[in-house]
């Protein structure tokens, strides 16, 4: 009897998806490619950011800055955001984004860039800029330095960020403040808002 070869199961191309919790779209799973160190915000920070943001979103333009499975803005769209601009430095997460925005009708556009570099480049001002980068790689600190240079956040509007419990905080600059602000054993997130 000749024997069939089988890849093992770890070489085989995964997938998850990203599911949505409330809204206009909610309990839908849209793909997510699999790359090495995409961590979707779990539905319990997503739950507890939303409640937060609860009456902000309505119409807002928003950015999710390191969109990765694109949940935040996708969730934000879902309750009724007006647009969002997702940034996304992988080329096939920025495909299945493109995708997944297609497939939702939402008013939105994907930007395949580096964050920081990308933000450089815009005049646009934005309601509500959600902040999730990658762990441990220094980057929550010079994307919030360019949204303030460049005066991207709205008078009153709101940074969420999401980063590491040993981050350094992301008050860089007086100018910011926490409006609200929750930590657990290894990840801490808030909401800032520029000084009045």
């Amino acid at each position: 009897m000749k024997r069939v070869s089988r890849k093992p199961q770890t070489q085989k191309t995964k997938s998850g998806n990203v599911r949505i919790i409330s809204g206009q779209y909610r309990g839908r799973k849209l793909p997510v490619a699999d790359v090495d160190g995409l961590r979707p915000t779990t539905d319990r920070n997503k739950e507890t950011l939303f409640n937060w943001l609860m009456h902000d979103l309505p119409d807002a333009h928003c950015l999710d800055a390191f969109a990765g499975s694109g949940g935040l803005g996708f969730e934000a769209l879902s309750r009724y955001a007006g647009y969002c601009t997702f940034i996304e430095k992988d080329r096939n997460v920025a495909t299945q984004l493109k995708t997944n925005l297609s497939t939702l009708s939402a008013s939105g556009e994907v930007i395949n860039g580096d964050a920081v570099q990308v933000l450089t480049t815009t005049d646009k001002q934005f309601d509500i800029i959600f902040i999730d980068p990658p762990f441990n790689k220094g980057l929550v600190e010079p994307v919030l330095k360019t949204i303030l240079d460049r005066n991207l956040l709205k008078p009153d509007g709101v940074i969420y960020v999401e980063q590491e419990i040993s981050a350094p905080s992301p008050l860089i600059s007086e100018r910011l403040q926490i409006v609200k602000e929750k930590k657990l054993a290894q990840v801490m997130y808030c909401l800032l808002s520029l000084e009045d």
